[in-house]
């Protein structure tokens, strides 16, 4: 068995590793207190001030004008790929060749400009996004620039050609321009019309029909500053993803929290992947248990009012995969939710990812190998290179990663002389976890605090069982299963009794278990 967590750290400040990233989109745990102003208006929760009234003015004013201000949907070309909608980014990867290249500062000449325009007005696109500028208005015409969250592209309103499209009426036309000057930064239009490089040799849009999708009630965060305050980040997430999304590339001088998304979304898929091409199966265990197993650790407990009992969401799901090992499985994983009731840190969240594993007849050093291959494979895939700024450091994701038993790592550092057996573990806890950098696997835990891996052959109360360590964190854990039912239900009596002598953490007797381990599980 093995196990990866995807910690939580703050999103934006450094280039993360991608297995130590848990994106918590709402915040859920984020402890703090906001104070709003009600605002005299029919959304609750939003101060009041000059550009909100005048927002919700423009609001107003457009709801006279095209009716339903928050129409169904917008039908989107398909030009950049067949079968798929065109986004901004879609648009501009297909056509930003055209542009004409002109020295620094300079504008492309005239010529070179009317060749592409030739081609590129026969292009005729239907695009959406935010206004992700103030528009720049020079008389009788405006310039603005639209976002899908990724990639702005420049549009051309000009007040002589443009028209605006009533919501209510299917497609009925309103005054363009007077639409358009309704418009306020951050908003959601439609936009239709041809592709055209500016004099500026800028890839644009002329707009020749507009439609109002969404307004933006409250100003959008100032793209230069951002969002620095942590606990708004995290409990306002949508407002740091905007924030992100509004800087131009040559303002990025780190991930952007949409970056961080996608990274995750990579790690995850790519561990997916890997799995089911080496013939896992995955499965998905009971998330709400009658016990509280699988882990040392804490549960949140709530009531089930039809059956009233009693219940806990899960804290690990490995009893629930060992079981299909009795029932046949080989090969299972799951990669999903996990609910401790304990503190919040940057290194744990009481809600958090994690994928666990199993492989039948593999041992713990099998298991070590694969979740080095797996892990380097993934960085690589993910990040196209193996090394990782994290902070000052640079993670070296590259084989073969140190392996160090508990006892040599706490003598590295601490020193031989200073060893027993009883304060190995609080030692190693104390002065090398931190220590550990670069990714290090550690080895031969003691027995006591490993209830449901086997014990090593050649020293009984050293468990077979490893963590791998990066950036000081603990990032994976894996042992040899203990399959012997008899022995398992005496280390559950022996947890038994810790938690009477008042560890909460400790595990609770799982007679469930013990019973399917009767029927056999294979190493």
């Amino acid at each position: 068995m093995a196990c990866f967590e995807l910690q939580q750290l703050e999103v934006g400040k450094v280039d993360l590793p991608p297995l130590l990233l848990l994106i918590d989109p709402h915040g859920l745990f984020t402890i703090y207190h906001l104070r709003f102003t009600m605002l005299l208006m029919s959304v609750p929760f939003i101060e009041e001030n000059d550009q909100t009234r005048a927002r919700q003015e423009h609001l107003e004013a457009l709801r006279r004008l095209v009716g339903n201000v928050y129409p169904n949907k917008f039908e989107r070309s398909q030009i950049a790929e067949a079968g798929r909608e065109d986004t901004i980014t879609a648009i501009v990867e297909k056509f930003r060749a055209f542009e004409p290249q002109a020295p620094h500062g300079e504008r492309p000449p005239a010529e070179a400009i009317e060749l592409a325009n030739q081609q590129l007005n026969k292009v005729t696109v239907r695009l959406a996004g935010r206004i992700a500028s103030p528009p720049r208005v020079m008389g009788k015409a405006a310039f603005v620039h639209l976002s899908d969250g990724v990639t702005r592209l420049q549009i051309y309103v000009k007040r002589a050609d443009v028209k605006g499209i009533c919501n209510d009426a299917g497609g009925a036309e309103v005054d363009g321009w007077e639409l358009f000057n309704l418009l306020d930064h951050g908003d959601f239009i439609g936009v239709e019309g041809y592709l055209f490089i500016t004099k500026t040799g800028e890839l644009s849009v002329y707009v020749q029909k507009l439609q109002f999708l969404a307004k933006a009630l409250l100003p959008l965060p100032n793209k230069m500053h951002g969002i620095h305050d942590p606990e708004i980040r995290q409990r306002q997430r949508y407002a740091d993803l905007i924030a992100g999304s509004l800087k131009l590339e040559h303002e990025q001088e780190e991930l952007t929290p949409r970056e961080v998304f996608e990274r995750r979304s990579g790690v995850v898929r790519e561990m997916r992947r890997i799995l089911d091409d080496h013939g896992y199966i995955e499965v998905e265990t009971p998330m709400l248990t009658p016990l509280a197993t699988g882990a040392a650790a804490k549960p949140f407990k709530t009531h089930h009012n039809a059956l009233d009992i009693d219940l806990y969401a899960r804290i690990a799901p490995e009893l629930y995969l060992k079981r299909l090992l009795v029932g046949g499985f080989e090969k299972v994983y799951e990669l999903n939710r996990n609910f401790r009731n304990e503190g919040i840190s940057s290194r744990h969240n009481p809600e958090f990812t994690m994928l666990e594993f199993y492989w039948a007849y593999a041992d713990v050093n099998e298991m070590m190998d694969f979740c080095e291959q797996m892990l380097c494979a993934t960085v690589f895939k993910v990040l196209g290179h193996t090394h990782v700024r994290f902070g000052e450091l640079d993670i070296d994701f590259s084989q073969p990663f140190e392996r160090l038993t508990m006892r040599e790592s706490v003598a590295r550092f601490v020193g031989e002389e200073r060893i027993t057996d009883e304060n190995l573990l609080e030692l190693f806890e104390a002065h090398v976890e931190q220590n550990l950098i670069q990714p290090t696997l550690i080895t031969d835990f003691p027995k006591a605090i490993s209830p449901l891996s086997k014990a090593s052959p050649g020293n009984p109360s050293i468990a077979e069982r490893f963590e791998l360590f990066i950036a000081g964190m603990e990032c994976a854990n894996g042992f040899s299963e203990l399959n012997d039912p008899a022995e398992q239900y005496q280390r559950f009596q022996d947890q038994m009794t810790q938690r009477d002598r008042g560890d909460e953490e400790a595990m609770v007797m799982d007679e469930d278990y013990i019973r399917a381990l009767s029927y056999g599980m294979p190493p």
